[in-house]
This record gives structure tokens, sequence and C-alpha cells, in this order.
């Protein structure tokens, strides 16, 4: 009878439920990924579906349950900083690991411009989506108040704020950067700077803290001229390390708010003739790609972005389900110690 109902045509939903011995909805369920059904249950529908060769109608199936089955993945971020930030390859990595196993389509949007937002709400307004995961948020960004102004649920990735009303999925960024800077003074480091994303993310205020509260904890002074604020970006790293070295050129270690900006601030350090590690000690945060293929390798604090990109998905499909997963996840980070430092 594979791949035949009982009137030799393509198998039905209710056929399903018969050979396995429940109700049609409980068939529902299963196909459409619910947690609520026993994994005894499960299974019976799992192989009449086998046996009988049923495919789900999926365009009838989300036009029934008012789905689109797409979910909007957008970035606020410029397409130069999407393209240069392994970060953000990273989490597309990881959120389609999770969608490949459903039957979800995933839609990138990149938003940094205002003719790109707009774009965007209007695109949104006509629930052209199930749900959106938003990453690099800045703080006063108004698309999580558009997003729960037109009821489409939605994860971030890295909260605004301590209080973040959204569900949220983050690494601990505040024990990273403090691990990285007690690093730097077990090394015997007095002199710490550091050059921090911009401080309208929250994610980039928490490293901040994590590196003054690290210096506090040791007894260390925490020295205004020796931070500097940048973007997140590989010149952004070089300007703010350049500011650092006419203001302090005595410093003796750096730490640096990400990889990307580590490169800059490399790239500075050496025009300035300062060996690394030998005069500076060079630290950054990710541990991306950039971190293991630079010269000398680069120490820095590794975040689980491909986890955080699955975990955010996995949230994201509860939440369309109608679930109620936990509402703040925070991933531990881990230093990994190479030869910059």
């Amino acid at each position: 009878m594979n791949g035949q109902g009982r009137s030799g045509g393509r198998p039905t939903l209710e056929e399903v439920a018969v050979r396995a011995g429940v109700g049609r909805g409980t068939v529902s369920r299963v196909i459409n990924g619910s947690s609520k059904v026993s994994e005894h249950t499960r299974a019976a529908v799992e192989a009449a579906v086998a046996e009988l060769g049923y495919v789900p109608n999926r365009a009838a199936r989300a036009l029934a349950a008012n789905r689109t089955d797409a979910i909007a993945l957008v970035i606020p971020e410029p397409e130069a900083r999407f393209f240069a930030e392994p970060y953000f390859s990273d989490v597309v990595r990881g959120v389609g690991a999770t969608l490949a196993e459903t039957d979800v389509q995933l839609v990138l949007t990149l938003a940094g411009s205002d003719r790109e937002r707009r774009r965007l709400a209007q695109y949104l307004s006509g629930h052209r989506v199930d749900g959106v995961l938003l990453v690099s948020v800045h703080a006063g960004d108004p698309l999580p108040e558009l997003l729960a102004e037109l009821g489409i649920p939605a994860v971030i990735s890295g909260r605004r704020s301590a209080g973040e009303a959204l569900p949220c999925v983050d690494s601990d960024n505040l024990a990273g950067a403090a691990e990285a800077v007690r690093h730097l003074l077990g090394r015997g480091r007095r002199a710490i700077a550091t050059i921090t994303g911009p401080l309208d993310v929250y994610g980039a205020q928490c490293r901040l803290d994590g590196y003054r509260q690290a210096l506090a904890a040791a007894g260390q002074p925490v020295a205004e001229a020796l931070i500097a604020v940048a973007d997140f970006t590989e010149e952004g790293g070089r300007r703010a390390m350049r500011e650092l070295l006419e203001r302090r050129p005595g410093l003796d270690a750096v730490f640096a708010a990400s990889d990307v900006m580590a490169a800059g601030a490399r790239r500075e350090l050496r025009a300035a003739g300062r060996r690394i590690p030998d005069d500076v000690a060079l630290v950054g945060f990710d541990d991306s790609v950039v971190a293991r293929h630079m010269d000398p390798p680069l120490t820095s604090v590794r975040q689980p972005i491909e986890e955080m990109g699955r975990t955010m998905a996995r949230v994201l499909l509860e939440r369309i389900a109608g679930e109620s997963p936990e509402h703040s996840i925070v991933l531990s980070t881990e230093l990994v110690v190479r030869e910059s430092s």
C-alpha cells in the first residue's frame, strides 16, 4: 500500500491516523513538530507515515494554520560590516542548522540604512513571515517595538538592556571580558587598555564593564585614558589603537572587544614598531577565523556563536508553535590562549 491511499491516490491525513490508531489532530501535531506528543505516539505516527508514503501538503497546512513557513533573520547593520565580520556568518550557519530539520525557509535581511528599514517595516507589516530573529540591535532601534505591535514572534541575539523584553539568547559578555583582563594581569601586564564596541550596543557595554570589574577586583585603577570607543570594524580598531598610543605610549596590553578590531589594533601596533606580545599583549573577543589566522595567532574569548544561532532558531520555532520557551538564555564563554598574549 506504500504511496497510495485506499482510493489508490495520494494517502490522506485521516488514513495515517487510522493506520497509527490515533486521532487526526495527533497526526497533525506530530507532523508539525509539536513536543506535546508522547514518544510512543510519535513513533506510531511516523511509522504510519513511512508505510503509507504520506507527504504533507505544506501549502495547505500553512494556509490552514495562517502560517507562511518562513522566518526572517534581520541584521540592522550595513552590508560592508555583515561581510567583514565572521560573527554574522556563524550566526547564519547556526540558524540554518536548526531550520534544516524543518520545512521552514530562512529570509536573510540586512537593514543598515533608513531606506532598508522602511522597506523591511513594509515587508513585515504584510505578515510574510511567521517570526523574526534579530541580531546586533542597537539601543533605540524601533524594530523590536514594531514587531510587538504587529504581533510577530521574535527572538533577539544580544540584549538591548539588562531588562530585555524580548526572548533573547546571549553570551556572557561581562564574564568573558573579565576573564580576558585577568589573563593579562596574570601575565604581569599593568597598563591594560581596551577598545570597546559602540556603547549603544548592550554587549559592548557589558564587555567594558567586565574590563572595569576585573581591574577593580585586582586593585588596579581604571584609567579613562586607556579606554577607546570604536565600532567593531578593523578600521575602527586602527583608529582607536592610534588614539590609545597617543594618550598612553607606555601601555603594555590591549583587550579589544572583537577579533576584527584586534586585527586593526595589531596593524597599528606594528606600524608604531611595537612587538606583540613582547611590548604589547593583545586579546580579542569572538575567537573567529580572524583570531586563528593572525600573526601571531590571537588570544581570544570564544563565544559559542553557532550555538547561539541554533538556540535562537529553536526558541523562535517553539514560540511560533505556541509553546513557552525560556525567556533569557545566556551561554558561557571561554578564553582561548594563543601567542599574542
